[in-house]
């Protein structure tokens, strides 16, 4: 029947609850957060929450003032009661978190059973337990009404004779696989600033959450304030300063005011958690969070945004006397408000200031620490003409805060590589004249600077040390091992290993092996005792340049052989390599021969040559010390060049 006086109603459905429990929060510590909020309304000064997943329970006890049996019907089971209503504060005088009235379904998104037991100063206990499936019996049958099944709460379960407890149990394990105490204390941390203050403590499994456990304050290297907000920065470990900033903007209601912190850190890395990333600002308001990331919507892609975190408080944005702007799950401000607009326009320009100021003193800190680690690079940029030496300045700012590292350990050696090869392209630059490529290279960013330093001329500079280094060691081994006994033993090391060292034209080529393989079939070029005996000969080798066949023959230095054996024995060479060429190549092949003796022949150098010429054109004869004095002038400029390049390897030696 429709009646006349009020034709239509409305109607809740018991099947919204079931909505706002499974669809309304994104994880255990949003749901947990609701409960701890609850106890800080009701002026509670401990809330112990018991994590026991394998044991399928949950538990929350707080000392706040508690429920007689009508509060918890007129309050707790009375989804949307508005707390505020009964005023702004909470009778011991703190700001009041809730304000929706639906905070208490959250549980069910997490557990099955829910058991609440409660006491208000005075006998009155009351035990009560909601059954998830009772619920949706409920709905099924159309009701608007559930009630709740009464349980006895144990004698002397609240000592004080006040507070409540939250039992949850039948968990959903899929929502739930993931907490871990040490995790939810993190969370819990982040998302309250009044956790840890005096008056207010929560434990996970007895261990007290403290400012600590947020860690986003661990490793900040720059912190800004707003204004008088005191930060608790004893957890720091890397903070070199603090500088403040205005917390409120001109024309601002006078009740407005912001307070927290924005820092940055020296590493992105370092805002990386296994609770997930704290690359963000988030905004808490009366002491709770209401949003949690404000930074993506105030900054671009700028390289410092990737380094900020902080807290912003600012509790105008969930003022009593102002439209309620906070969503549901309280994650989220809606922001097209205008106080939401205001917030925005202010950070905006907050982090605009951080900017400048960031750049700035994260330049200079990095540059000299970088001189600290190597002292010698001080000498190096006094050295330079002035206007090489701002550029060379701008160069190790450039690097010094370069991310090039996995972690501090890669950093550390990944930096010292970049720094080394970066001062190599610096002098072949500078050694060029290139000013005005490496002025444009610097303005453009770190990506033109390292495709600069890495262009061909550059990076071989960048690896000439390094060439220097390995020539010299053989022609020092040359040197020490200059006496006739052991001649045959350094060449033997290095002349067939390594022939473009000695002579640019003796390069093994591809496919020498089996060509080689091949010449040992031949008699003359036999591998054994008697053979060797029978010419002197220690090894023979060939090689290929450009299509010309080389073959090497070394004697004892102690053996002197006469000019024809040596011509005779040659050209029993250039017959048999002959025979292991494919026919098409014979008659056309060029094959040089050359021996390495102790001692040039006795005979006049025309006749060593008329016989050499008579092997085969190209044939000839060295001795051991042409070949090292040949070495010896070949690189005497990696000698001198050495000295410079030893210079900038300096720069890089640790000091003691």
């Amino acid at each position: 029947m429709i009646n006349s006086e009020h034709p239509f109603r409305m109607t809740i459905d018991l099947n919204v609850l079931d909505h706002l429990a499974d669809g309304l929060y994104s994880s255990v510590a949003a749901v947990i957060t609701e409960t701890v909020a609850n106890a800080w309304d009701a002026d509670a000064t401990e809330v112990k929450i018991g994590l026991d997943i394998a044991g399928d329970r949950i538990e929350i006890v707080d000392d706040g003032l508690g429920m007689d049996p009508n509060a918890v019907n007129d309050r707790y089971l009375r989804v949307g009661y508005r707390r505020r209503k009964e005023g702004d504060t909470t009778p011991s005088g703190r700001p009041v978190m809730g304000r929706k009235g639906i905070g208490k379904l959250s549980l069910f998104s997490i557990a099955d059973l829910i058991e609440i037991q409660t006491q208000a100063n005075g006998p009155d206990v009351a035990g009560l337990k909601i059954i998830s499936t009772d619920l949706r019996i409920a709905m099924q049958n159309g009701l608007n009404e559930y009630n709740p099944e009464p349980v006895l709460v144990p004698h002397g379960a609240f000592p004080s004779d006040h507070g409540t407890r939250i039992i949850a149990s039948s968990l959903k394990r899929n929502r739930l696989r993931e907490m871990a105490p040490e995790s939810l204390r993190r969370r819990m941390a982040r998302r309250f600033s009044v956790i840890g203050s005096e008056g207010f403590r929560v434990f996970v499994n007895g261990v007290e959450v403290t400012a600590t456990d947020r860690e986003d304050l661990k490793f900040v290297e720059y912190l800004w304030t707003f204004d008088d907000t005191a930060v608790a920065t004893t957890s720091c470990v890397n903070l070199k300063k603090i500088e403040r900033l205005a917390d409120r903007s001109d024309g601002w209601n006078p009740a407005w005011q912001v307070r927290g912190w924005i820092g940055t850190v020296d590493r992105p890395k370092r805002l990386s958690t296994p609770e997930g990333n704290l690359n963000s600002i988030i905004v808490l308001a009366r002491g709770r969070l209401v949003d949690e990331d404000v930074l993506a919507r105030i900054v671009g892609a700028e390289v410092y945004t990737k380094y900020l975190t902080g807290q912003v408080e600012a509790d105008f944005l969930d003022a009593t006397d102002s439209a309620d702007i906070v969503t549901s799950n309280r994650q989220r401000v809606i922001e097209d408000d205008a106080r939401v607009g205001a917030l925005t326009v202010f950070l905006q320009k907050a982090l605009r200031r951080i900017a400048e100021t960031w750049s700035e003193l994260r330049a200079t800190d990095k540059t000299s620490e970088l001189r600290e680690r190597f002292p010698r690079i001080g000498e190096w940029l006094d050295d330079l003409q002035q206007g090489w030496k701002t550029k060379a300045e701008k160069l190790l700012e450039r690097i010094a805060t370069m991310e090039v590292g996995k972690d501090d350990a890669d950093q550390e050696e990944s930096q010292r590589t970049l720094l080394r090869h970066a001062i190599f392209g610096f002098e072949r630059l500078r050694l060029r004249g290139d000013a005005e490529e490496l002025e444009r290279a610097l303005s453009e960013g770190v990506e033109a600077l390292l495709r600069l330093l890495a262009d061909r001329d550059s990076l071989e500079a960048s690896f000439y040390r390094d060439i220097v280094r390995n020539r010299l060691d053989v022609i020092k081994e040359l040197q020490r091992l200059a006496d006739a006994n052991r001649r045959e033993r350094v060449l033997q090391k290095y002349l067939f290993d390594h022939l473009w060292l000695l002579d640019p034209a003796w390069e093994r080529a591809t496919g020498s092996e089996e060509m080689e393989r091949r010449l040992r079939l031949q008699e003359e070029f036999g591998n054994d005792d008697e053979t060797k005996e029978k010419y002197g000969r220690v090894d023979i080798r060939y090689s290929t340049v450009a299509g010309k066949h080389v073959i090497v023959e070394l004697k004892r230095a102690s053996v002197r052989t006469g000019i024809y054996e040596l011509a005779e024995q040659g050209a029993k060479y250039v017959d048999a390599m002959k025979d292991v060429l494919p026919p098409e190549e014979r008659d056309r092949a060029q094959i040089e021969v050359v021996f390495v003796v102790g001692a040039n022949p006795p005979e006049s150098s025309d006749r060593i040559e008329n016989a050499m010429n008579s092997v085969s054109p190209g044939s000839r004869i060295v001795t051991y010390e042409l070949l090292t004095g040949r070495a010896r002038a070949a690189y005497a400029s990696y000698l001198e060049s050495a000295k410079t390049a030893d210079r900038i390897d300096r720069l890089f030696v640790d000091e003691e």
